[in-house]
């Protein structure tokens, strides 16, 4: 599968440092340390409706982290997947009388043009369950094999049981996991499982619903194993960030970290565990279930600038929850504007303590309004003429670029 064009990248003087993330497994900051090569798994999307601003806000939050480390010095290797099968996806398309094929690459399709619009850098690989079927099976034969899977009614499960460091991501409790499971996916009720809490690992073949031939018969994966056997293959194990929103602690990446440790014996599945914030809109959380959406394609037809978009979304601190309003919306097309207006002009302040404080500010935990404060700062005083240098508004403009992802 392919993903989308990448933004070409300003090249700025000198270096910024790694930036510190907050690890949702330690509850506190660290500062990643990659080598050369930094390598980012980011959970994708279910492809059964338009990208929606929350999805925007954990894939511009991850574009930040990317650009940060390439600014540090670091190369990315950055991994995503699509969940290209899977039970939202064939219930929108049974519901709608449409092969769930053909929804899948249309819905997939309508994603990367929202990505390229909001100018997110891409992964190096953009990859479908359907196409990773072939690495996923072996993966659920080898945990039955360690004894770390089981059979009901045809159907494999994992045993949380077997992963001495299960819960180490989320730190809830059993009650808190137990209300999530139920909530997320799970299917604690089903009777035959040894634990509420194992999840499913592969499905069994039922009418009417897509299968592959595989040892453990005909059937398709559970939801967790196939992110795992995706990241596993492409970035090893211990690889530097596992990210996606804040739904996807529990039990998506507690899940996922279980069955790559006790596939690989080894450990950690990942170094960090960094999620984004929930956007709402109308007092409740946004999301497909609840059909309380703003989507990024219908924002463009209706003419509204991609950039703005951006900076609404990159005006409130990647890990908080946060509402989305006309009055977000309006404030970032005014900043735009702004910014416009000020690098518009033929000279200005230096900008070399500009570039250092959005270094600065992203450097610590991605903190995105406080770089945006940065430049409002400095597009204020060059908005009175407080400045001769001519260089000044093409450093402002490129960093922004290269740092925030706003083409100026």
């Amino acid at each position: 599968m392919y993903a989308w064009p990448a933004p070409e990248l300003p090249v700025l003087p000198g270096q910024g440092a790694s930036p510190r993330v907050y690890d949702s497994a330690a509850g506190d900051l660290v500062t990643t340390a990659p080598g050369p090569v930094a390598r980012l798994y980011v959970c994708g999307i279910t492809p059964y409706d338009a990208t929606h601003m929350g999805h925007a806000a954990t894939y511009v939050a991850f574009d930040l982290l990317q650009r940060v480390w390439r600014d540090a010095g670091h190369r990315v290797h950055y991994v995503q997947n699509v969940t290209d099968v899977d039970d939202p996806l064939l219930e929108r398309a049974a519901r709608d009388g449409e092969d769930w094929t053909e929804l899948a690459v249309r819905e997939t399709t309508l994603f990367r043009e929202d990505m390229t619009a909001l100018r997110v850098l891409p992964p190096d690989h953009y990859i479908g369950v359907v196409e990773a079927i072939d690495r996923i099976v072996p993966l659920v034969v080898d945990l039955k094999e360690k004894g770390a899977a089981y059979d009901v009614d045809g159907d494999i499960y994992f045993s949380v049981a077997s992963d001495p460091r299960f819960g180490a991501v989320s730190g809830l409790s059993p009650d808190d996991m137990l209300k999530l499971s139920a909530e997320r996916g799970g299917d604690p009720e089903r009777p035959g499982k040894k634990n509420p809490l194992d999840p499913l690992l592969w499905r069994a073949a039922r009418d009417g619903e897509p299968s592959w031939p595989s040892p453990l018969g005909p059937g398709r994966p559970g939801w967790h194993i196939e992110c795992v056997a995706i990241a596993v293959d492409h970035l090893g194990m211990a690889f530097d960030v596992q990210g996606g929103g804040s739904d996807l602690v529990f039990p998506h990446h507690e899940m996922g970290a279980s069955h790559a440790q006790v596939a690989t014996g080894e450990a950690p599945y990942a170094k960090a565990y960094v999620h984004a914030g929930m956007v709402g809109l109308d007092g409740e959380k946004m999301s497909k279930s609840r059909g309380n959406l703003v989507f990024v394609s219908a924002l463009r037809r209706a003419g509204v600038e991609p950039m703005a978009m951006r900076l609404a979304l990159l005006a409130h601190h990647y890990r908080s929850d946060w509402e989305w309003t006309d009055d977000v919306l309006t404030a970032a097309q005014d900043r735009l504007d702004r910014w416009r207006a000020a690098v518009s002009r033929p000279d200005g302040p230096p900008a070399d303590a500009l570039l250092a404080a959005l270094r600065e500010r992203l450097a610590d935990d991605l903190d995105a309004p406080g770089a945006l404060a940065a430049m409002d700062a400095w597009a204020a005083t060059q908005s009175t003429g407080g400045g001769t240098d001519a260089g000044a508004p093409g450093v402002a403009s490129r960093a922004v670029d290269a740092l925030l992802g706003v083409a100026l």
